[in-house]
């Protein structure tokens, strides 16, 4: 009898334990809410963000199980961010700019001007010099939708870029829009976007460039990494993302001083379809999705074109802000950010400091290890 009401006492503790109210016990850490937190920790800290930013950026991350840095179970980074900070210092590289802070009135932003005819002063907007969340060494964030990227930017005080401004940061030079509304304007958005990005592919063909340079090189980017074995094309448990640090190829920037346009990951962009969808204009319904740039695989299998004005097709398209909008595992983004009338802007005490370094967590897992000994360092 005592055996039975033992065992009775024991399911009892048992049923009450599975039903206690939520919040009682802490969640445990795993290797995937560590660095989601790093990214928020990193990102407030480099960046100066305010308790409601902060919160607003919490809330996009809360709403996706997957928004990070890559799944750390099968991603395996090339290089590690304290490699990455050891390699600019020896090579007294910064990235960020006093004088572009000084005009866009955040740090790592550069202006979008035409040098042919504008100063850097003379800008209208500016755009992050690194992918998401724009910190120097930090890896970029992937798996992210495109409205997840259009709510992460406004939760930092900036928007999506639209396509037009992305290309001219990497071709060296803002050039005017030229989405030409008028053609196919009563197709549906594929058949609008083939037609729009023929036409414009076929108008600056002539001017092919890469941020880095006139001609396709390899070994200047963030483009010698590989995709994981078995990886079928986008499955979060199958696919690793195998990115570098941001910025730490050091002579992949354009002239406009934007880093990593070219390899590391791929970016979300908005691309409108008519007037009243351009973000530069203040648009809060936006466009379609378009995918920007290439990603950490092209120097051994280049998957696409990925010269600086070059359009792509409405690969997984949709509105930038349909829920269902596409994410994997090379895919991330950077914002740009409108300027006023007046558009110098003091920046504000305490802003990223030049020895700011990113928080240390990073699962061991995830470091590319020679068979001898940690994480090498890649040779630029």
């Amino acid at each position: 009898m005592n055996q039975l009401r033992w065992s009775l006492f024991i399911l009892v503790l048992l049923f009450l334990a599975a039903w206690a109210p939520a919040g009682v016990a802490q969640p445990v850490p795993t290797p995937l809410s560590e660095d989601r937190e790093a990214v928020i920790r990193d990102l407030a800290r480099a960046h100066q963000l305010s308790a409601a930013q902060v919160a607003s950026v919490r809330a996009v991350f809360d709403a996706s199980p997957y928004i990070s840095t890559g799944n750390p179970t099968v991603t395996h980074h090339p290089m590690t961010p304290s490699a990455c900070q050891e390699m600019l210092a020896a090579a007294a590289v910064s990235i960020a700019d006093p004088a572009f802070e000084l005009i866009c009135g955040a740090p790592l932003m550069a202006p979008l001007y035409d040098p042919a005819t504008e100063t850097p002063a003379e800008a209208h907007a500016c755009i992050d010099q690194l992918e998401f969340p724009n910190i120097p060494c930090a890896y970029p964030v992937v798996w992210v939708r495109a409205n997840e990227a259009a709510a992460l930017c406004e939760a930092v005080g900036k928007r999506l870029c639209d396509a037009h401004e992305w290309e001219g940061a990497c071709a060296g030079a803002l050039e005017p829009p030229d989405y030409t509304f008028d053609l196919a304007s009563a197709a549906s958005a594929s058949e609008a976007v083939a037609t729009r990005r023929f036409a414009h592919n076929r108008a600056v063909e002539g001017q092919k460039s890469w941020s880095y340079g006139p001609v396709r090189r390899n070994g200047v980017c963030a483009m010698g990494s590989t995709k994981t074995d078995g990886c079928n094309g986008g499955d979060w448990r199958g696919c690793g993302s195998n990115t570098y640090p941001a910025g730490s190829f050091p002579a992949c920037h354009s002239p406009l001083g934007v880093y990593d346009l070219n390899g590391n990951a791929a970016e979300h962009m908005n691309l409108p379809l008519a007037p009243d969808q351009m973000a530069s204009r203040g648009s809060t319904i936006l466009g379609v999705t378009e995918m920007k740039g290439s990603w950490f695989i092209f120097d051994t299998y280049k998957a696409h074109e990925d010269w600086c004005r070059w359009r792509a097709p409405f690969w997984h398209g949709s509105r930038v802000l349909d829920p269902a909008s596409h994410h994997n595992y090379h895919l991330s983004f950077r914002c740009c950010k409108s300027l006023g009338p007046s558009r110098l802007h003091r920046p504000k005490v305490g802003r990223l400091s030049q020895d700011f370094e990113i928080d240390s967590f990073r699962p061991v897992s995830r470091l590319v290890e020679s068979r001898k000994g940690p994480a090498r360092k890649i040779s630029q």
